[in-house]
């Protein structure tokens, strides 16, 4: 695979997709995820809020319960990190699942990361359930970007995607590209040490400089 940005030219075959969360990424994602024709279930603690997440997403998303999440062929972690272990913990530890790791750890006031320079959150839960096939992706969108199809002014955005288990990162970049987005594969997951400062950097833009949510960082190459 080449690692440069790259983007769908073909339409591959359905994945049935569950999203751990009932937020606004969770309804963004299964927005642009059932658009172009994937199955998304959406598995939240609260059902009511499950399921008035799936009817707000629509195209057919459903909602389930999050002990039902690993029957999907990819599970996407949609809470916030320190709910990450307690959420794959209800799923039944999601081993052999491909995980999407959308999470980043703020601190509680949104000033900066918990952790980082020597790990990640994704590193930290991939350790706590090392039988899971942990990709970290998406975790530098805005979830307002999603809502309005992944795109900034008519373009996609970038996904950087990061994992050690090159087939499910694969997997994880075809669903991506599915749903419209480019996509720059970062390498191992121990380069999630870098996407989730980015993230940080981006909400540091988007709201307290009051940039707004439509800027997204992108990477480009000269022809």
């Amino acid at each position: 695979m080449s690692h440069g940005p790259q983007r769908s030219s073909t339409r591959r075959t359905s994945m049935n997709v569950s999203i751990i969360g009932a937020g606004n990424m969770a309804k963004g994602l299964a927005a642009v995820f059932t658009a172009a024709g994937h199955r998304v279930t959406i598995a939240a603690r609260d059902k009511v809020k499950g399921e008035a997440a799936a009817q707000e997403a629509g195209n057919g998303a459903t909602a389930g319960s999050i002990a039902e999440a690993a029957a999907a062929d990819i599970v996407v972690l949609a809470v916030p990190y320190q709910g990450a272990f307690e959420a794959i913990e209800a799923a039944g530890g999601l081993v052999g699942k491909i995980v999407i790791d959308i999470t980043n750890p703020m601190t509680e006031d949104f000033s900066g990361l918990s952790i980082g320079h020597t790990t990640s959150a994704a590193e930290e839960i991939q350790k706590k359930f090392p039988h899971a096939r942990l990709v970290k992706a998406f975790n530098t969108v805005f979830a307002q970007v999603l809502q309005n199809g992944g795109k900034i002014a008519g373009k996609p955005v970038t996904v950087f995607v990061a994992g050690d288990d090159a087939e499910a990162r694969t997997k994880v970049v075809e669903l991506a590209q599915d749903a419209g987005f480019e996509t720059q594969v970062t390498g191992s997951l121990s380069t999630a040490r870098y996407l989730e400062p980015v993230a940080a950097l981006n909400i540091t833009l988007g709201y307290g400089l009051g940039h707004g949510v439509a800027i997204a960082p992108t990477w480009q190459r000269a022809a």
